[in-house]
């Protein structure tokens, strides 16, 4: 079985919770490369979103939102505002105030998942997913 579940799946685990708990439990998933979730709480001018950590401040900049060879639309980063987002911790720095910021990449899970899960997929395979909107077009 695989470990990628469609957003939202392990936001509420307590192995996710854990993990950002303290800014040791993020450094740790940096370091081994850990997929979290996390609530994304806002989208600033530049598009960058803001994720809700518990007490840890995390930015995923706008370049690691989406993985894609095209140029990311700005409502492919604003329509995650409000829902659980998955991501990969690529960083730390130490904002202006002197606390820690987190810099994520939902890109770099995406990736991921797209090279160790969908490109082994074949027609026929059943795979959990989540309807999240339908929108009309044509």
């Amino acid at each position: 079985m695989n470990n990628y579940r469609p957003e939202g799946a392990i936001i509420s685990t307590y192995e996710n919770r854990e993990a950002l708990s303290s800014l040791q439990g993020i450094e740790k998933a940096m370091q081994n490369g850990k997929i979290l979730e996390g609530l994304a709480v806002m989208c600033d001018e530049e598009l960058n979103l803001s994720v809700d950590l518990g007490g840890i401040k995390g930015i995923i900049p706008k370049n690691e939102v989406l993985y894609t060879d095209e140029q990311i639309k700005d409502i492919a980063v604003i329509t995650r505002v409000g829902k659980a987002v998955c991501f990969k911790v690529i960083g730390i720095e130490t904002a202006k105030n002197g606390k820690p910021v987190a810099i994520l990449s939902r890109r770099a899970a995406q990736i991921e998942c797209m090279q160790n899960f969908i490109l082994s997929l074949r027609s026929g395979d059943v795979i959990d997913s989540k309807v999240t909107h339908l929108e009309q077009f044509g």
